[in-house]
């Protein structure tokens, strides 16, 4: 039996059988149906990576990596047959680099402990999502995650310095450079981020730190239409170069249901189309008020609220992370994660609102995105499921209209294979065959994920 043998590499303990693996390994945000794992094993340490996979790859057997399992498109839940790999015992925070502003940490790493240890030491990790407290480092990595801080400090693409990887044929790759500028050939590492576990395990990762903020301004807006929310973007980043580290625009029906699910009521004397959430860091505490003030006279701006305090600053936060209560409370959920340039974004809500209200009867769509990234979110509560691949055409026909992409940040896992060749071409799709063919010969990476 397969675990018997890989049990001799990672353990007794860390090594179970179809019958003995816990329902959270068989478990993610999707609320996905797993298949039958025909077992889990936890590995250490690299070398122990490296041993399962030439076990594996030598008996053809497929592996499914799972880091946190809170990712959107099920690509970490293990379909029958497979072995699942998990990380999580190797979440050690290795080393970090006071003077030079590096961190070296385990795949398994936590993103929030992560960022604690990075504070610790007087900086700052510069990726943030709603996952914190649960995905990992690892995970992150390979679907580049993206978040609310991509504005300023770019997704989880530009964290990155350096990693080690495991091939499926178990070879390690170890590619652990802690400098910006490296160009000897071909960037490595950029092949095994964003790639969905399909071409490699990464095993460790050099991050990049940056310094804490040295002020932060927050304030809530309210605009009266989506042309108004993108001039008002284009101020504020005139105004404040650099400076802008979050855009987080909330369309009525949005925030709306936020405004119940998080208690706090809703802010402003009247009710308006769209709110927009803007954080900026600076030493400056008046140069957002400022910047407001303009907008509000020339008409930009309807209402605003700007915090004066942690207090408020928590406050403003906690109506756009509503999303989590709002998602968790809809019986059957389609969330769709896409983007397209900016200037398209308010026409493609706009006919997704009208489309999803004619074909997809009962459905009730909640809105909102980072926007300045060109990331827009969707949420769709349906009435059956019968309609979700419905649902599906409508917003992957129109976001490919609008040359867009159907995943901004979530990666294509297993729900969005479909979908794939709407945003990428035959040539792109034939060259990712490729070059996974020349790293995977097998294929039991993350089999049947992306494509």
């Amino acid at each position: 039996m397969i675990v018997d043998a890989l049990a001799a590499i990672v353990g007794a303990g860390n090594a179970f059988g179809p019958d003995a693996v816990e329902p959270r390994y068989l478990d993610d945000e999707t609320g996905g149906e797993a298949g039958r794992p025909v077992g889990l094993v936890r590995p250490g340490n690299v070398d122990q990576v490296a041993a399962v996979l030439r076990y594996c790859h030598a008996a053809g057997q497929p592996v499914v990596v799972q880091g946190g399992r809170t990712g959107m498109t099920r690509g970490g839940l293990p379909r029958d047959g497979e072995l699942i790999l998990s990380l999580e015992r190797m979440a050690a925070i290795e080393a970090i680099d006071t003077d030079a502003g590096l961190m070296t940490v385990g795949a398994g790493c936590v993103l929030e402990v992560a960022q604690q240890a990075a504070a610790d030491a007087g900086w700052r990790l510069a990726v943030d999502i709603g996952a914190r407290g649960s995905c990992t480092v690892g995970g992150m990595i390979a679907t580049n995650a993206g978040g609310t801080q991509v504005l300023r400090y770019g997704m989880m693409r530009e964290q990155v310095l350096g990693l080690e990887a495991v091939l499926a044929d178990g070879t390690i790759i170890s590619s652990l450079g802690a400098m910006l500028k490296n160009n000897t050939g071909y960037d490595l590492k950029q092949f095994f981020i964003g790639s969905e576990g399909t071409l490699g395990i990464v095993t460790r990762a050099v991050l990049r730190l940056r310094p804490p903020a040295i002020g932060r301004q927050t304030a809530l807006c309210a605009v009266a239409d989506y042309a108004a929310a993108v001039r008002l973007l284009a101020r504020l980043e005139r105004a404040m170069p650099g400076q802008l580290s979050a855009y987080e625009l909330m369309w009525s029906d949005f925030f709306g249901a936020a405004c119940v699910a998080s208690g706090q009521g809703y802010p402003f004397d009247a009710a308006h189309e769209l709110v927009v959430l803007v954080e900026t860091e600076s030493g400056d505490d008046e140069a957002l008020p400022v910047a407001l003030e303009e907008s509000f006279a020339d008409g930009t701006v309807r209402d605003a609220l700007v915090a004066r305090s942690e207090r408020d600053h928590q406050r403003f936060w906690r109506f756009r992370d509503a999303v989590g209560e709002l998602v968790g409370a809809m019986a059957i959920v389609e969330p769709f994660d896409v983007s397209a340039p900016i200037g398209a974004i308010g026409g493609l809500v706009t006919e997704l609102r009208a489309r999803l209200a004619r074909e997809v009867p009962g459905s009730r769509p909640i809105c909102f995105g980072h926007i300045a990234d060109g990331n827009l979110h969707l949420a769709l509560e349906l009435a059956e499921e019968a309609q979700r691949p419905v649902a599906e055409a409508i917003v992957y026909d129109a976001v490919r209209a609008a040359g867009g992409s159907v995943s901004a940040e979530h990666g294509i896992g297993i729900l969005k294979r479909a979908w794939l060749g709407h945003s990428r071409s035959v040539a792109e799709i034939a060259m990712m065959r490729t070059i996974r063919a020349a790293l995977d010969p097998k294929g039991i990476l993350n089999r049947g994920r992306v494509f």
